[in-house]
């Protein structure tokens, strides 16, 4: 019975041991706390976006590019060129209490002052002026920075004036996103005004002179079938576009 009783023991033994040695390689992956743990599905569903805003969604995969940026909860972030606050109504979602939205335009009208006094969007600052006197805090405390298809719009004074101001708001490591219309190679800013477009190198020059690296680019919004010569308004949502992931040096 005894040497019954032991063999019992030390098979019971061996079953356990190899139980924990399983659970040791299953484990990491459920401990492990994931970066995407916001549930975007409920942040696109959201009822308080507009219809016009949500039939976007499609062509413009907004959690493709945040995911791609890298951006989570408690960040501080800017939406530059708001517009009407569609990726500062996502960003305020996707930060949360904890963080912080500066949404900027050159003029805030008043549907988009009305939008952001919904205490939904309480983490959300509006800042109204010229984007080469970017209102951000200048104190390197910025995680993250949009530009969302209105960098072209900008003359190029601008946008070099925008660009140090940006660099100055993010933390070393902090990110900065462009995301805009491609144009032709080599065509720089000739035609950012008649076909709303701007060359990509011509992007990349201005924001690593002031002082970014080039660090990822997304093909989530590629459509290189687009040949790039018509205006992005002749065929809306086929236009191919750039996404580009600067970073401010650690």
């Amino acid at each position: 019975m005894s040497f019954r009783r032991g063999k019992n023991r030390m098979w019971r033994y061996s079953v356990v041991r190899a139980c924990l040695g399983l659970m040791a390689l299953v484990l990491p992956s459920f401990v492990a706390v994931p970066v995407w743990s916001q549930d975007f599905a409920a942040i696109l569903a959201n009822p308080e976006r507009p219809a016009n805003e949500r039939s976007l969604d499609a062509v413009r995969k907004p959690e493709e590019a945040l995911k791609f940026y890298g951006v989570k909860s408690g960040d501080k972030v800017a939406d530059i060129m708001t517009g009407r606050g569609y990726y500062a109504a996502l960003l305020s979602q996707l930060v949360g209490d904890k963080g912080m939205v500066y949404a900027a335009a050159q003029t805030v009208r008043k549907e988009l002052a009305a939008r952001f006094q919904n205490p939904l969007y309480a983490n959300v600052k509006l800042i109204e002026g010229k984007m080469s006197e970017l209102g951000l805090p200048a104190d390197s405390s910025l995680d993250f920075a949009l530009i969302h298809l209105n960098y072209h719009d900008l003359e190029p004074g601008v946008r070099t004036a925008m660009n140090r101001r940006v660099y100055a708001a993010l933390k070393a490591g902090g990110s900065y996103g462009i995301v805009d219309h491609a144009a032709k190679e080599g065509s720089g800013n000739e035609v950012t005004k008649s076909l709303h477009r701007i060359d990509k190198a011509m992007v990349v020059k201005e924001v690593t002179e002031a002082g970014f690296v080039l660090v990822q680019e997304g093909e989530m919004l590629r459509h290189p079938e687009d040949p790039r010569t018509e205006s992005v308004f002749v065929d809306r949502g086929k236009s191919d576009r750039f996404v580009l992931k600067f970073e401010k040096a650690k």
